[in-house]
């Protein structure tokens, strides 16, 4: 469990230049999110110091949570669902800082899962909490669910896909990537695991994340709408390394997808943002370097025997990190889908790999059905 009492890195936040290039990198992951860039820079473009991005991000939730129960007030369900959406957004947002004041992150965090919840109360009723150990998310079905069987089990069932927030993010953030899915009758279940989201306060981050998502499925299975044989993970960022680390050891994943997913990771080259944030997260330095350590795919590569699309940016360079075109190079089935343009996790160039991962996805569910 991370100490909620580690120092951090004081100077980070006061580094040179840091501010302008930590809000321009994060412009199109907060438009990949969903959020407005026009009111990205109204936010974001008054700080003077990056100690009061969580502050402000904060702050435009609230902003968005006031206007969502006005709305709600009035009986206008869908003007406050989409507020409290955007709500959840914003303090998402509001933990992407490896800042030193965690108790403000965990309340950001828990007000991100509350918004999502009253989003999805008006907008997508039928939308389940789904929990277990190391793991809590949000299961959703297609808006018109029809052609399951008369008991709703089976290969006439919905399939599903689990999809794997990253090392600073959570299932608040890929809304495009469940909205996707569920445009293509897939069912999503999105989830915050270990040192993720809500979960970030209470626990560290798991490189055998296969056991995260093996509890998942176990806990999908109760649900008699969806279909077993035809399940698959899409996991974002580092969420890419979990994705591929599950689909290397459980046999009843179908198909797998990394977005902006790391190979490997060396410590030593990491960048100070990102070795902080692991130890933030991990519960200190030493912890951070161990997990960094046992982020590596190579030997696990050529044990992904079901179809793997791995998802690049090749504008996506960060120091210390190995990029998944590796991954494609050593998997037995494996497709590359590379846009050049693109930057890590693709913000910049949705249209180039969102509509054709989503069609990917699906296509190979549906080859499994039966």
């Amino acid at each position: 469990m991370p100490d909620p009492s580690l120092p951090s890195l004081p100077s980070l936040l006061d580094t040179p230049g840091l501010l302008a290039a930590f809000v321009a990198e994060n412009r199109p992951r907060a438009h990949g999110a969903g959020l407005d860039p026009y009111e990205y820079a109204r936010v974001t473009d008054p700080l003077t110091s990056l100690h009061d991005w969580p502050a402000a991000c904060r702050a435009a939730g609230r902003r968005y949570t006031g206007a969502a129960g006005r709305a709600a007030a009035e009986g206008r369900t869908v003007t406050a669902g989409e507020a409290y959406r955007s709500a959840a957004r914003w303090f998402h947002l509001a933990g992407l800082l490896p800042h030193p004041d965690r108790a403000a992150a965990a309340e950001a965090a828990e007000e991100a899962d509350e918004a999502m919840r009253r989003a999805l109360e008006l907008l997508d009723p039928g939308a389940e909490r789904v929990a277990g150990e190391g793991f809590a998310g949000w299961l959703r079905r297609p808006a018109a669910a029809a052609g399951t069987g008369a008991d709703g089990t089976g290969a006439d069932g919905l399939p599903v896909v689990v999809v794997v927030p990253g090392m600073d993010s959570g299932k608040e953030e890929f809304h495009a990537v469940v909205e996707a899915l569920l445009a293509r009758r897939v069912a999503v279940l999105a989830v915050d695991g270990p040192g993720q989201g809500v979960l970030a306060a209470t626990s560290a981050p798991e490189p055998e994340y296969h056991r995260v998502v093996g509890r998942a499925l176990d806990a999908l299975a109760r649900h008699r709408d969806l279909d077993p044989a035809r399940t698959a993970v899409i996991g974002l960022s580092l969420g890419g390394y979990y994705a591929a680390e599950a689909a290397a050891h459980e046999p009843r994943l179908r198909a797998a997808v990394t977005v902006s997913g790391p190979y490997r990771l060396d410590w030593d080259g990491l960048v100070p943002f990102v070795t902080e944030t692991l130890a933030q997260r991990c519960g200190g330095y030493e912890a951070a370097r161990a997990f960094a350590g046992r982020v590596d795919l190579t030997a696990l590569a050529p044990r992904i025997a079901v179809p793997l699309l791995v998802v690049e940016g090749g504008e996506d360079r960060i120091p210390g990190v190995t990029a998944a075109t590796a991954l494609a190079e050593h998997a037995p089935d494996a497709e590359l889908l590379l846009v050049p343009h693109g930057n890590h996790l693709l913000g910049t160039a949705l249209p180039d790999w969102l509509p054709a991962t989503a069609d990917w996805l699906t296509a190979r569910l549906d080859s499994a059905r039966g």
